[in-house]
């Protein structure tokens, strides 16, 4: 198991969140992959994106459902600032997971994070687990709670 996989394995853990990460044989990369994989509908997968304050550099998290797209003016309210999307190198530095691995869980900083209220709809959504193959599946609030997300209107 790589590290960013156990480092959402011990995330979990430390949060009280008991999750089973399942390795797919292929690749999780978009929500249509992980959908196919999973067995699930799109809107079940959950899309971790990384955001960029435009005025102060800080990353931020944003927890989507997979047929969804973020709304830049809803986010930019909620964190005060201008945001766009993250360089894949510096997101990869500063938590480290690759693009496509990105988890609600295990950064390596601090980050603000947003849940995307439409996925509290489910009673169980997917998320990245690391790496562009792992995933877990989770409820939705519960998978909130754990992430210390804000639930919130940020989807168009």
């Amino acid at each position: 198991m790589s590290k960013s996989v156990e480092r959402v394995c011990q995330a979990a853990k430390s949060a009280g969140l008991d999750i089973e990460i399942r390795q797919m044989t292929d690749s999780t990369h978009t929500a249509e992959d992980a959908a196919i994989q999973c067995g699930v509908t799109v809107a079940q997968i959950v899309k971790s994106l990384i955001f960029q304050g435009a005025d102060s550099d800080r990353l931020y998290l944003f927890l989507v459902s997979g047929p969804k797209m973020l709304d830049l003016t809803k986010a930019a309210k909620l964190t005060g600032e201008p945001l766009h999307r993250a360089d894949p190198k510096h997101v990869r530095k500063k938590t480290g997971f690759a693009i496509g691995g990105v988890s609600p869980l295990g950064h390596l900083i601090e980050i603000q994070t947003y849940a995307d209220e439409t996925l509290m709809q489910f009673d169980v959504v997917w998320a990245a687990a690391g790496g562009t193959n792992f995933v877990f599946p989770c409820d939705p609030r519960v998978l909130a709670k754990a992430a210390n997300a804000q639930i919130a209107d940020i989807t168009v």
